[in-house]
């Protein structure tokens, strides 16, 4: 009021107020200022918080008298959502509030509810799109696509800028009985939802406005992204819609399941969830351990919380990005108040008085390292404590709110907080608006999409009165393990020296021994607090809970059986790589012309050092995952061997096989639609063990190259193939063999179109090769870089002894390990349908089957294909995948 007013913002170093237009642009964060005292309206209920209601009532009369929402200026259609037309809300129901007690704004008719009309129907236009989601931005006198607005040749929009407007524009319609803006936030939501990565059920950060792509295909819970989940849920208890609690629990249940590595959150990919997209986090993520808690998820909350706590007092405030080895990434701090809303609601939840010593810590910091003459500045950069001139409207509007509801009593409110709800930028709705001008009818479309198994996704939100009066202590037995996850890397694995000389404890169970199908090696891992899950993807995933061990000495160990695995992926991830191999159907009615990319073992026949490689009619074995004696060795017999993948160790299905007169075998993924279009090359190594007695070929076939061998047995029983290191050409396959009239008549012009394609592909070769080798260094052997994950390879292809088939991911959650690779990335032969998590099916995918036809094929037809087939050799020869 004394330094910046009718301004929108203060700037707190050189005590004026900052005016859009006369200060230096500051790009995108002036998209907030429009000229219509920003900060004032922001901080309208917030005086009402802290009680100061006198102060309140000159406020509203000022905003009333002063303000000019009709300005000729682009603004942000999001941020003048969340802080105008909600601090407008927000003002209006707190005034009716103290209005009815008889005190205060008697003299109080609507008027900030008629302002908040006004302003809702000039954003109404940026929602003339195809589409129904809004244009970013919006001039407030001329709308959208006038020729004086200045905007409105946007195409993209974040999806929380689509996605936080039900909040607002509800509590509009229900305030006013015009149910206009209730229906354009609803077809925005509605659209977010739809355009939503059907497999992972997650939602990029950025999508084009008039076809609803995604631009960009990252996903978290941070900025960009984050109030869209929180209004999903927030809309469910305002609104009582339970379409928004069943699309909030389909997301919370992908974020949990990819985003979650607790205590980190970490962005990943819509199409490859298991792969994570960057190896920082940025600070707007503070917010979701709040959230958290109103969904009635606590420890995951309490860690996360935690972790970030563990950065501030490092800093003494949250870096705008940190790394996942919780150094600076972005050093500015603009005054955020996500981490004091999480704080607030975890004290709220849990009771524990320790996090009124975080919120102490909190003021203090403020006080000592932000406070200037003119108010509270931003910080330029962590590391030095050098100020930006600079206090947005959102440290009134919502630091000073949740760090005074923090710290004050009952007694200390003159209204019942539990009687609103908060909005993203802390402004106060009534819940009684659930039941007012409800004019919109409920269509529940949600659980056409929706399969949940779990029971913790309930149909009511959690009271925000102490979650656990029994056990003070909880909070505290979460928190316990992250205590020192920013300063200190957990304790170091022994080394061979010391193990040689005996010094120091031996752990119960080496990474290098482990067998995920030996009971005692996993009854050692539950009393270190590790436990395995095996996920639908194909995986195994280590996960440790400290707290869950037996003793402290336990979790000790757990933590150096995690470190020793990380280390041995990473190892293994050096390890050199092996070329693809070839499985050439050469039965009628495909004479070669079928060749299937196939991932090589790393014992067994070398089929490179064998040109004429291994042909012979298939068999499918019983049992079918050959982990065991063949039951059916006369049908097996000088054939080549079909079996599929998991149970047990490549190589006892190589022995078993072989051991009943195999002379190849072919093992078929069980993860359905795995193939080899979209994953990298598999490899299968041995068991730990000499396997110089595994002398048949052994290759490895994704589940939708092995569905091509099992249809063709299906519709033609005898299927021969030919199992080489890269695909023959026809002469050579059928060379002392009849050979279909068809295919002579076609040997001339052939040869013509191999010499054609030769040529081309002379041209190409170079760039191809240099392609092929950055993405082959990428897909296999890339080092992952510092704080990323480390592949970790499937058990089947680890070279210890890993006696389980699928791959193990490690996940220390109740204690990270800083300055290490994280260890929840996917094995290099993840696909994406590998990462994606669905139900199993016991049919297999349509687009998976291939039906052949009897008949024999147009020359034409013949021709193309085989065109294609020799390109596809060429590209194999060159590794490509």
């Amino acid at each position: 009021q004394e330094h910046a007013y009718p301004a929108d913002e203060l700037m707190p170093l050189t005590c004026r107020g900052r005016v859009r237009g006369q200060e230096p642009s500051r790009g995108d964060v002036d998209d907030a200022l429009g000229k219509f005292s920003l900060t004032l309206i922001d901080t309208l209920d917030t005086l009402v918080v802290l009680n100061k209601t006198k102060e309140f009532e000159e406020a509203v009369k000022k905003v009333i008298k002063d303000v000019n929402l009709d300005n000729d200026i682009v603004v942000s259609v999001f941020e003048t959502n969340i802080r105008v037309l909600g601090g407008l809300l927000g003002g209006h129901s707190v005034a009716i509030m103290l209005k009815e007690k008889g005190e205060y704004m008697q003299w109080y008719n609507g008027e900030l509810l008629r302002m908040a009309k006004e302003l809702g129907y000039k954003l109404l236009p940026a929602f003339n799109t195809t589409s129904g989601l809004p244009y970013p931005r919006v001039n407030l006198k001329f709308g959208v696509r006038h020729p004086e607005a200045r905007t409105g040749t946007e195409t993209d929009t974040c999806t929380a800028c689509a996605g936080t407007l039900i909040l607002e524009f509800a509590a509009l319609s229900r305030f006013t009985g015009t149910s206009i803006f209730e229906e354009y936030a609803r077809k925005a939501l509605d659209f977010i939802w739809e355009k939503r990565q059907r497999s992972s059920n997650l939602v990029g950060v950025t999508i084009n406005i008039h076809t609803g792509d995604w631009v960009r295909k990252d996903s978290g819970v941070g900025a960009g992204i984050d109030s869209y989940y929180e209004y999903l849920l927030k809309a469910y208890v305002l609104l009582g819609d339970d379409s928004f609690l069943e699309r909030f629990n389909t997301h919370y249940d992908a974020i949990m399941r990819y985003i979650s590595q607790p205590p980190l959150l970490l962005d990943v990919h819509i199409h490859k969830p298991m792969l994570n997209a960057r190896t920082w986090m940025d600070s707007l993520l503070a917010f979701f351990p709040g959230l958290q808690v109103l969904k009635g998820d606590i420890r995951p909350a309490i860690e996360t919380h935690e972790m970030l706590y563990q950065v501030i007092k490092k800093h003494n405030f949250l870096p705008e990005a940190f790394t996942t080895d919780f150094r600076v990434h972005w050093a500015q701090h603009p005054l955020r108040p996500e981490f004091a809303e999480s704080t607030y609601f975890l004290y709220k939840a849990t009771g524990d008085p320790y996090y009124l010593e975080v919120g102490k810590t909190l003021i203090e910091n403020l006080n000592k390292y932000a406070r200037v003459p003119c108010g509270f500045a931003a910080m330029k950069d962590v590391r030095t404590g050098s100020h930006e001139d600079r206090m947005d409207s959102f440290f009134l509007a919502e630091m000073f709110k949740y760090l005074y509801l923090l710290f004050a009593d009952k007694e200390d409110m003159i209204f019942d907080i539990e009687d609103y709800i908060f909005t993203t930028e802390a402004h106060l709705l009534p819940l009684w608006l659930s039941t007012t001008n409800q004019t919109i009818s409920k269509k529940n479309t949600t659980m056409e999409y929706t399969e949940l198994d779990d029971s913790n996704f309930d149909w009511t939100c959690p009271n925000t009165q102490i979650l656990f009066p029994n056990d003070p202590m909880f909070a505290q037995s979460i928190r316990e393990p992250l205590k020192n996850v920013v300063d200190k890397s957990c304790p170091r694995g022994i080394s061979r020296a010391e193990e040689s000389f005996g010094s120091g404890p031996k752990p119960p169970l080496r990474a290098r021994d482990f067998m995920a199908s030996n009971p005692e090696h996993l009854e050692i891992l539950k009393k270190m607090g590790v436990s395995l899950i095996h996920l639908k993807d194909g995986r195994v995933q280590l996960v440790q809970h400290a707290v869950q061990a037996a003793s402290s000495l336990d979790a000790e160990d757990g933590l150096r059986f995690m470190q020793e695995m990380i280390e041995l992926s990473s190892q293994q991830q050096k390890e050199q790589q092996l070329p693809p191999r070839a499985v050439q159907i050469v039965s009628h009615p495909f004479f070669g012309r079928v060749v299937l990319t196939a991932g090589p073992a790393q014992f067994g026949m070398d089929l490179s050092k064998h040109k004429a490689g291994t042909r012979g009619f298939v068999a499918t074995i019983k049992p079918y995952n050959g982990c065991s004696e063949i039951t059916n060795p006369e049908a097996v017999k000088e054939k080549i061997a079909l079996m599929q993948r998991g149970q047990c160790m490549f190589a006892e299905k190589a022995r078993n096989i072989q051991k009943a007169g195999a002379i190849g075998g072919i093992v078929i993924d069980d993860n359905e639609g795995s193939s080899s279009d979209t994953a990298p090359l598999f490899q299968m190594a041995g068991d730990g063990k000499n396997t110089d007695d595994i002398t048949i070929p052994m290759l490895f076939l994704f589940n939708k190259e092995g569905n091509i061998i099992l249809d063709a047995i299906r519709e033609y029983e005898a299927v021969e193939v030919l199992l080489s290191d890269k695909a023959k050409d026809r002469a050579t396959i059928f060379k002392g063999k009849m050979i279909p009239n068809y295919i002579i008549d076609s040997n001339l012009e052939m040869e013509n179109m191999d010499q054609k394609l030769s040529e081309n592909d002379s041209h190409k070769q170079s760039s191809e090769e240099a392609a092929s080798a950055s993405q082959d260094a990428g897909a296999i052997s890339e080092e992952p870089e510092e704080g990323e994950s480390p592949d970790v390879p499937d058990p089947d292809s680890l070279s210890p002894a890993h006696a389980d088939s699928d791959s193990v991911s490690i996940s220390n959650q109740d204690s990270y390990v800083p300055g290490t690779d994280e260890a929840t990335a996917p094995e290099p032969a993840c696909t994406q349908e590998d990462n994606q998590p669905q139900e199993l099916k016991a049919e297999t995918e349509s687009n998976s089957k291939v039906n052949w036809d009897n008949k024999a094929q147009p020359m034409e037809s013949i021709l193309a294909d085989w065109s294609e087939d020799i390109e596809a050799f060429e590209m194999m020869e060159k590794d490509e995948l």
